[in-house]
């Protein structure tokens, strides 16, 4: 009987102890995790801060870049473009223009990239709506006109067509703006785009730059219809 009562304490003993055993691995695991949790947790805190860190540094830098002077850039004043629809040819003082009387029709400029030359009266149109209009040459190199048609086709209120009657081999232009470049490397490229695609010299802001004349109303540069 004695040696009964002896083995069922030891087998007590041993169960109670493991249940201690399992009992204090179930806190260290509930450590561990509260643990990794709490890392993972500030991972992202830290990681989301970094991001809002990093948009709030790009809008910094645009909104920069937007108020920086654009070297060798043309101006003409804003009060003096006209900006009534006509019907008729226009001749205007600038060469591709940068604004005055235009036709009721703007030209797509939606990222539209023309292998012809467009009609001088609808591009003016596109340029009240907010539009840049990326004109070049046989002069341009190749290299350079490939990659300002990527650029434009992936920027909305942007359009591009070969202009030859122009100073400059690659002229980029806006309501009441305008600049030659050296090519699509030129630091004042993406510097126009970020200050004037629908920026603060844009006549009606919101407006459309599609439902216009597409490629299949081009004409010729310096041409009122």
């Amino acid at each position: 009987m004695a040696a009964n009562r002896s083995a069922t304490a030891d087998r007590r003993a041993r169960i109670e102890e493991m249940r201690r055993a399992e009992q204090a691995r179930e806190r260290r695991n509930r450590i561990i995790t509260i643990g990794v949790s709490g890392a993972v947790v500030l991972a992202l805190v830290g990681f989301g801060g970094w991001v809002i860190t990093k948009e709030n540094d790009k809008k910094e830098e645009q909104e920069a870049a937007a108020k920086a002077p654009i070297k060798d850039e043309k101006s003409w004043d804003a009060k003096k473009l006209t900006r009534n629809h006509v019907t008729t040819p226009v001749k205007y003082d600038m060469k591709p223009p940068v604004g005055g009387d235009h036709n009721p029709v703007w030209q797509n400029c939606n990222g539209d990239v023309y292998d012809k030359p467009v009609n001088d009266v609808n591009a003016v149109h596109s340029l009240e709506h907010g539009a840049v209009w990326v004109t070049y040459t046989k002069k341009a190199a190749s290299g350079d006109v490939e990659k300002l048609k990527a650029k434009v086709k992936k920027t909305p209120y942007s359009l591009m067509s070969p202009y030859e009657d122009q100073a400059g081999a690659i002229v980029l232009s806006a309501w009441g703006k305008q600049v030659a470049v050296d090519g699509a490397d030129d630091p004042r490229v993406d510097a126009f785009f970020t200050k004037y695609v629908t920026g603060p010299q844009t006549p009606e802001p919101g407006a459309a730059c599609t439902g216009g004349v597409g490629a299949e109303g081009q004409g010729g540069a310096g041409m009122g219809q």
